[in-house]
């Protein structure tokens, strides 16, 4: 008699086919989704997998859309970067994948879901935190948190020998000496051999971008049109190519900003488990596209909004990492965020260059920018005299606090 039906997060690689197969030994109706979210993977062949290994049904969701309206737009709003580095291409995809697997779920009548989340990092505390949020019932089943699971699987060898008694067909290419998380946003390298923070990257390791030495000797300008703060049109100033919908747009992003080696990171993170992990991230699309955001950002926006937003953006980095992407604090910041960006408009044009992306110029028709007001060679409606008394009241705090209590000992 079956113990229930569980929806399992299934990448058709080794591990997740491995636990559907002891899902099943467990007495478990085992439903795979698998969500596309713009990796490179044989979907069909996932799904042949998937169905010979004794999956009650397999749903393969492309969602790869729904990723960049509902997910990366809102983390470009805000400037998400955590840790002042760091994207956030792992952690604002696993809100999404989540999302597609409960809601499976609840339609299938399933009372559990599963994940190959290892027990150590930051992505099983994000899945399971978005699945409670969103199905609060629901139960889940995380095999490498779970001893018989993991003393039986010590290492891949273990992974390897079930495979074979069970008729899992296994990988016949050598597996790199690190793991990979692929996506629409980026690329994650960790473990194996990178978890020495001091060995280098091997040249080989990057897939999505170009080695900035091995790019082209020639510059691609862009113009970016936004609205509401994302974007909504680019154009190859010189080829004349332009793409105008959420998906071609960071596509086109993606594979002119990989061309140039733009976008690679390699850092030592905070893992909100506890632990410093290190990372290896390439995310090309990304970076053109938070370049372009800052800038036209700033034209457009009111000083002191802006640096309230900047506090906003810091928190909804920590809260999107840390996995509480559907918590009512993350979802109170992205309306803020949101309201932020109303007048965030207009083109901004720029070079890809070298691994670097150069801003040129930018134009808007909501911009708070003055050139007649600024410039050194037109007064304008603007008394140099003001700046007298607007100086000497800025002063009287530094004076007083010189006079009553004087500088530390330190060199100023």
């Amino acid at each position: 008699m079956s113990k229930g039906t569980v929806v399992l997060a299934y990448s058709g690689g080794l591990d997740t086919s491995c636990i559907l197969v002891w899902l099943k030994e467990q007495g478990y109706d085992v439903i795979a989704y698998l969500a596309n979210i713009g990796q490179d993977e044989d979907f069909e062949a996932a799904r042949k997998k998937a169905e010979s290994l004794g999956a009650k049904k397999v749903f393969i969701e492309d969602l790869r859309r729904d990723f960049v309206e509902d997910f990366i737009w809102p983390s470009l709003q805000a400037n998400a970067v955590y840790e002042d580095r760091y994207l956030l291409g792992t952690a604002i995809a696993r809100p999404c994948i989540a999302r597609g697997q409960v809601e499976i779920a609840r339609k299938e009548g399933a009372q559990f879901v599963s994940h190959g989340a290892t027990g150590k990092g930051n992505d099983q505390i994000r899945f399971e935190l978005c699945c409670y949020a969103l199905y609060p019932e629901v139960k889940i089943i995380a095999p490498w948190r779970i001893p018989e699971f993991y003393n039986r699987f010590r290492g891949r060898t273990d992974l390897m020998e079930y495979a074979q008694k069970h008729g899992i067909p296994v990988p016949v290419t050598p597996r790199a000496p690190w793991s990979m998380d692929a996506n629409l946003m980026h690329i994650s390298y960790e473990s194996g051999i990178l978890e020495n923070p001091k060995s280098h990257a091997p040249a080989d390791l990057y897939l999505m971008t170009k080695n900035p030495e091995d790019s082209p000797n020639a510059p691609d300008v862009l113009e970016i049109e936004f609205r509401n703060g994302v974007p909504v049109r680019v154009v190859h100033v010189k080829e004349g190519k332009s793409k105008d919908t959420p998906l071609d747009i960071f596509s086109y992003l993606n594979e002119i900003g990989g061309k140039h080696g733009v976008g690679r990171i390699d850092i030592v993170e905070n893992r909100f488990i506890g632990m410093k992990s290190r990372g290896i991230y390439e995310t090309p699309g990304g970076t053109v596209l938070l370049k372009a955001h800052l800038d036209i950002e700033t034209f457009t926006m009111d000083k002191e909004v802006r640096r309230i937003k900047q506090g906003l953006g810091i928190k909804f980095s920590e809260l999107v990492y840390n996995g509480f992407w559907y918590s009512p604090e993350c979802d109170f910041v992205r309306h803020c965020v949101a309201k932020s960006q109303e007048n965030v408009e207009g083109k901004v044009q720029l070079s890809v260059f070298k691994g670097q992306v150069y801003i040129l110029g930018r134009e808007s028709p909501k911009s708070l920018y003055n050139e007649e007001l600024v410039s050194m060679d037109v007064q304008g409606d603007y008394d140099p005299c003001d700046a007298t008394g607007f100086i000497r009241i800025n002063a009287v705090r530094l004076r007083e606090h010189h006079r009553l209590q004087g500088f530390s000992g330190t060199k100023q």
